[in-house]
């Protein structure tokens, strides 16, 4: 099965928004927040959407498989 990876953390820094916060602002625990970004959990295709809309991108800029 292929690894998921992901931009978070780079979105994150962008705009200068804590894990905290994104937690808050789309419903999860920041220890969600944390494991998605360390690769260690792949979010549900309800909180991708919430993320990319958040960051008002598309999923697949947040999220991609790796080769």
């Amino acid at each position: 099965m292929a690894e998921l990876k992901n931009r978070l953390k780079v979105l994150r820094a962008e705009k200068e928004i804590s894990q905290e916060t994104l937690a808050k602002s789309v419903g999860v625990s920041r220890q969600t927040i944390i494991a998605i970004e360390g690769g260690d959990y792949s979010p549900s295709v309800a909180l991708a959407l919430k993320l990319a809309q958040y960051f008002s991108v598309k999923i697949e800029d947040i999220f991609s498989l790796a080769d």
